[in-house]
């Protein structure tokens, strides 16, 4: 049964997904238990001359897909989380220093992450007042950032954000609304302030 099958299968019964959540997960820290962890080489996906560092934090079960492409490197004190949504980033890519990638997050090729940068496609439910946040689950968007951005220190990415091809993110931006192609976003919640052309002049 392929992973798609197993994930509907999961579904149908509830008590097998718990057993199977508990089994792999561990319920405290919310994160792969130290044995999932070590048997993460046989399940991700790492592309040629790849670098992740030591001391970045993959909290990636198997139940979920984690890709880098060749080339990539995702550097010091990182964090990437495909516990509900896969995680897939491109070739030539750079995650910077202290970045977290909370997925469903899709990063193509030639892109670079600055440092302390957040993207997430997560959302905590909280509209029902009876019941605790954390009783509520989670929902999730999936992000896209296209081939060819770059994203400035500290800017944060929130759920169901596509950013187009040759964009610039600046420093300290909160993306909220999606940024198209050849553009420059800038602000909280972050606005276009420029467009380019490809002819390289500013349209």
């Amino acid at each position: 049964m392929d992973k798609e099958g197993l994930r509907q299968q999961m579904k149908g019964s509830p008590k097998m997904k718990r057993m199977l959540d508990w089994l792999i997960m561990n319920q405290r820290d919310a994160r792969p238990r130290w044995y999932i962890r070590l048997l993460s080489p046989l399940y991700q996906h790492r592309g040629r001359h790849s670098k992740i560092y030591g001391s970045v934090r993959m909290d990636t079960p198997p139940y979920r897909r984690f890709s880098l492409g060749s080339h990539s490197v995702v550097e010091s004190f990182s964090c990437i989380n495909n516990a509900v949504g896969d995680v897939i980033i491109g070739s030539h890519t750079r995650i910077g220093l202290h970045n977290t990638i909370i997925g469903p997050v899709t990063i193509g090729d030639h892109v670079n992450l600055a440092q302390g940068i957040t993207v997430t496609a997560l959302n905590h439910n909280f509209t029902d007042c009876h019941k605790r946040i954390d009783e509520q689950g989670v929902a999730t968007k999936p992000v896209i950032i296209e081939d060819d951005v770059w994203i400035g220190t500290n800017a944060v990415i929130l759920s169901g954000v596509t950013i187009g091809h040759h964009s610039v993110v600046a420093a300290g931006a909160v993306v909220t609304k999606d940024v198209p192609p050849y553009s420059v976003a800038a602000g909280i919640p972050a606005t276009v302030i420029k467009h380019l052309s490809t002819n390289n002049h500013q349209l």
